[in-house]
């Protein structure tokens, strides 16, 4: 199986985005072969999900973030079609609503973290609030540069009560977001998504970027690892986001609990039952 820890942010190393290629597919030569291995992984990750829900003792929050056009809906779409709903669900995080606002920010994350037994996708996350929050200056410097550390706190929290969370960060070029653009314009099922802030947002790609950095700096630690993607191309994006979720449940290697009842009395019934008795 191929080793995706070269995308793996170590704890306290210095990130410069510049330097990291959003292009690259190390270690896959074509979409042909990112593609069968893929479902390679969705056949794993299925089976592995109900080992995590048969278990329910552990649980898993995987976080996606990216700049807009990333690909975060696209990764939840192909990659975790291999998750059945009954113990695994996407929460999306908008704009704090009047009831969320009225909370510290946290609040919200914690209000959707999985309980055990479950996978929690992320679409966005608790760390819009050194993002997004930071570049619009939503709230003054002195305030969210003290998140960090509150972040980092509140994920040792959820990983001290049994769950492991790993993060990932869709990382695509300016070039690869006004292509991905051009697609909304011109496909008319997917106009829907567009809005005057995907390109008066483009304004700030160094802001974000740099908060970006921030957050892979100070955020990504042994307990709750932070994964840099090459996104400009969707079926690497896919390919590694899949693969390093796999590795992350065998690592957690979840099995069945004992059975609660007497096995031997329950197939006698089930015999005399079928008339075979």
């Amino acid at each position: 199986m191929t080793d995706y820890e070269h995308f793996r942010v170590r704890p306290e190393s210095r990130v410069d985005l510049s330097k990291f290629d959003p292009a690259q597919t190390p270690g896959c030569k074509d979409k042909d072969e990112a593609g069968e291995r893929l479902q390679r992984d969705i056949a794993a990750l299925t089976h592995l999900q109900y080992l995590l829900y048969a278990e329910n003792k552990r649980s898993l929050l995987i976080v996606l973030q990216a700049l807009d056009g990333g690909g975060k809906d696209g990764t939840v779409q192909h990659v975790f079609q291999a998750f059945n709903p009954q113990s695994a669900y996407v929460h999306q995080f908008k704009v704090p609503s009047t009831l969320e606002a009225s909370h510290d920010f946290l609040w919200r994350a914690h209000a959707a973290a999985p309980a055990r037994g479950q996978a929690a996708i992320f679409n966005r996350s608790h760390y819009e609030d050194v993002l997004t929050v930071r570049v619009h200056d939503l709230v003054p410097k002195d305030v969210w540069s003290k998140r960090y550390d509150r972040i980092n706190d509140f994920e040792k929290n959820l990983t001290e009560a049994g769950t492991t969370i790993v993060k990932f960060f869709l990382h695509i070029s300016p070039e690869a977001q006004l292509a991905r653009f051009k697609k909304r314009l011109e496909d008319p099922t997917h106009q829907w998504k567009i809005s005057e802030s995907d390109y008066t947002e483009r304004k700030r790609w160094n802001d974000y970027v740099a908060a970006y950095e921030a957050v892979l700096e100070r955020c990504s630690t042994a307990h709750a690892p932070w994964y840099v993607v090459p996104a400009d191309k969707k079926w690497y994006r896919n390919l590694v986001v899949g693969g390093v979720i796999r590795q992350t449940l065998e690592k957690m290697d979840p099995k069945t609990p004992p059975p609660t009842v007497d096995i031997e009395k329950i197939r006698k019934q089930y015999h005399k039952a079928a008339g075979r008795d």
